[in-house]
């Protein structure tokens, strides 16, 4: 059997394809990056550019310092066992000459693959690391909409990556902590989001579709749902307004679909609103318990 191509164009595709379908999408990261930003070569010191900027940044690492194996090496340091690294790429211009004085030398850009790992991946000898400080944008919780986050305790809750997404095979709901949004409410409102997004898993209602690939109907779908239902939550925690035109942004891609089922914004608005009474549903009862005991 012949053995099939490399093509770096898919798989760098793929990769952000397989991003993007666990919700971490681009045009929606109201948080900080890594604790220096973009992330960085940690030989040269220069920023990454271009396409790499976002392979590397959906990683998932804090620390923006990035380097080959061989680097590792070179800096007296190694890779620890079992990691696997991310694939960036470079253009590099290849000029080929010509012996004759009647053709002019000819050039071509040739795209060039390279295995970079993060230093959190790394074994180096102290020091060689520069030392980052963490991002902390120093915000406050927001009482009413923490209470709500709280009191729905279906899925398991993560930080671990930078991203924010819902796993349904693991039944997680990752998001990154308050300290590295812009501003509270935007924190509450991505929880909100990939909570929604958990209450279609089987064990609840059921709604999650196996083949909603990003960009298909049902993936649209599934996405103003999520986002209906966020809103919903954001009105009941009185945050609403702090919080619209993010996601009016974040629609604006899936407009086209919406206009194609004109009955999709009132089926998607019944989902959410089930969705939001069941994320709703303890803290609910908790509060008619405390007006009860009032009266």
């Amino acid at each position: 059997m012949a053995k099939t191509k490399f093509d770096p164009y898919k798989k760098i595709t793929d990769a952000i394809v397989a991003k993007l379908e666990e919700g971490v999408a681009p045009w929606r990261k109201p948080w900080s990056g890594g604790a220096l930003g973009a992330p960085k070569n940690l030989r040269s010191k220069k920023p990454y550019q271009g396409i790499n900027v976002w392979l590397l940044a959906m990683s998932g690492y804090d620390s923006p310092w990035w380097m080959t194996y061989k680097q590792a090496i070179d800096f007296g340091g190694n890779v620890r066992k079992g990691e696997t690294g991310t694939k960036i790429i470079f253009w590099r211009q290849i000029t080929k000459a010509v012996e004759t004085d009647d053709e002019k030398d000819s050039s071509f850009w040739m795209l060039k693959v390279f295995t970079v790992f993060n230093s959190e991946q790394c074994e180096l000898p102290e020091g060689r690391v520069p030392v980052v400080e963490v991002v902390d944008n120093g915000l406050t919780p927001i009482e009413s909409a923490a209470a709500i986050v709280a009191a729905y305790t279906g899925p398991a809750y993560s930080e671990a990556s930078n991203g924010a997404w819902y796993r349904p095979s693991t039944d997680t709901v990752n998001v990154p902590p308050l300290r590295r949004f812009e501003a509270a409410e935007e924190y509450y409102s991505t929880m909100f989001h990939e909570q929604a997004h958990s209450t279609g898993h089987k064990s609840r209602l059921d709604r999650l579709q196996g083949d909603a690939i990003f960009g298909s109907h049902a993936y649209s779908a599934e996405e103003l749902v999520a986002e209906m239902t966020a809103a919903f939550l954001c009105g009941h925690a009185g945050i609403e307004d702090k919080t619209l035109d993010n996601s009016a942004a974040y629609l604006a891609s899936w407009i086209k679909r919406l206009k194609k089922d004109p009955k999709l914004i009132i089926r998607a608005a019944s989902q959410a609103q089930k969705a939001a009474t069941l994320i709703l549903k303890d803290l609910v009862v908790e509060e008619a318990e405390d007006v009860a005991e009032a009266a």
